[in-house]
């Protein structure tokens, strides 16, 4: 028999009551209070690294000719990969009719509209000149200066921005019945006029619903290419250039892999503090994370056969540069870095071959963090380790990040978990509607 996706015997009632209560009740936990403290000095320290970078420029970081590239560009693409989870588990998972991303659907998507602004940042910061943003877009200007379309830069800016419109978009239309809920059950006026706005004159009634249907699983399928197509845009940022390490065609698909991998392991170090600190074990059940910790194992083999197959490639094209750039992760000064995320993304994950584990929250909130520290080195790997050595050894470098460069790293963490932490305050982590629905299939 398997395991239930929601607790039996669960009525309208008690759904509705106990997530919406989350959110309408007066009096926060001091555990959430301690968490917004420590989010908010994270984003300050954040803000000050911006600052200082804004006044004294990119050099206050660590990278140098040739290492142009670093933590900036290692953030931008470990924080995409985290946000391509909340699109997988609520598009792709929808279209295939896979009910148990019920529970977990709503918050996966606010953590991708949250990672996705984290990421849109370091592209932007890393311009040197950041308030010339917009020379980026097609804008209209009597110079006729248009920007570089044979740019990946440019591919980023219009993928990145598909990506948070779409995922926003079929973020809240999602939003709209439990909008209606939060309306109806809110006790004071602000809350009333606010939320009854957001519900748009939502009432239940079947033309509602038919057309709310519609509208969901239309922007379903507009977001479900989404999830391969970004990630492979940003892979492009390296594919697409000659140099040794970045010159593959197997970037796409492997970027792809990583970056749900390493998405759904952030599902996992959210989802079980949430279920934790808010009671929500009636509604995130062991098949949730057993379930995700089987894409999790999945995204992990991918993985691991690329890195195999980059390996092995390097070696087989015969090309001295491939191999010597190969040889140089494995035992260069930066081996310390591959052998890591070979252990935290390749080796450990290898446990949850075990059905044991699969169900130890414990094993898997810890698992989950490794992981998601294993890809944060692999893509910094990916970048470092091709520029510092490339053609001319005259030419090669080592990168030191600076103080400015951790900062900006760890303040950027804090700022994900200062927004999340404002969305499960402010809106419901779970969906509603979506769980009353499973309540009537539970009878049926």
């Amino acid at each position: 028999m398997s395991t239930p996706i929601i607790k039996p015997g669960s009525t309208y009632a008690s759904v509705s009551d106990k997530i919406a209560e989350i959110v309408l009740e007066e009096k926060l936990g001091r555990k959430w209070y301690l968490g917004l403290a420590l989010s908010l000095l994270g984003t300050f320290i954040f803000l000050y690294a911006i600052t200082w970078l804004f006044i004294f420029g990119v050099g206050v970081w660590g990278n140098n000719v040739p290492i142009a590239w670093a933590f900036d560009i290692t953030n931008f693409v470990w924080w995409i990969g985290i946000g391509h989870a909340g699109t997988f588990i609520s598009a792709i998972l929808l279209l295939l009719r896979q009910k148990w991303r019920t529970s977990i659907n709503r918050f996966a998507e606010a953590m991708t509209l949250i990672a996705v602004l984290c990421a849109g940042m370091f592209p932007l910061i890393h311009l040197g000149r950041p308030w010339f943003f917009f020379w980026l877009f097609p804008y209209p200007n009597n110079q006729q200066v248009w920007p570089q379309f044979r740019s990946p830069l440019m591919w980023d800016v219009f993928a990145v921005l598909t990506y948070a419109f779409v995922s926003f978009i079929f973020w809240f239309i999602g939003l709209i019945p439990d909008l209606a809920v939060l309306r109806d059950k809110a006790t004071t006026k602000q809350g009333k006029i606010i939320y009854g706005i957001l519900a748009m004159g939502w009432r239940g009634s079947a033309r509602h619903w038919q057309r709310y249907e519609k509208s969901y699983f239309l922007l379903a399928a507009l977001a479900a290419p989404l999830v391969v197509s970004v990630h492979t845009i940003v892979s492009l940022d390296f594919a697409v250039s000659i140099i040794p390490g970045w010159h593959s065609t197997i970037f796409p698909p492997y970027f792809v892999a990583g970056a749900i991998y390493s998405g759904f392991a952030m599902v996992l170090s959210l989802a079980i503090p949430l279920r934790y600190f808010y009671k929500l074990e009636d509604f995130i059940t062991i098949r949730h994370f057993e379930n995700s910790a089987k894409i999790l194992l999945a995204m992990g083999m991918f993985v691991a056969y690329g890195y195999l197959m980059e390996a092995f490639m390097s070696w087989w094209s015969g090309d001295i540069f491939e191999r010597y750039i190969a040889f140089n992760r494995i035992s260069g000064p930066y081996a310390f870095v591959y052998w890591s995320l070979i252990v935290a993304n390749v080796i450990v994950p290898q446990v949850l071959w075990f059905k044991k584990i699969r169900k130890n929250l414990k094993a898997l909130f810890i698992l989950s963090v490794i992981i998601n520290i294993g890809m944060w080195l692999e893509r910094f790997m990916i970048i470092v380790t091709s520029l510092h050595r490339d053609f001319l050894p005259s030419s090669w470098g080592m990168y030191y990040p600076t103080r400015w460069d951790f900062l900006t790293l760890i303040g950027s963490i804090s700022l994900f978990f200062l927004l999340f932490l404002i969305f499960i305050r402010l809106l419901p982590m779970i969906s509603i509607s979506e769980m009353q629905k499973l309540v009537d299939e539970e009878k049926s």
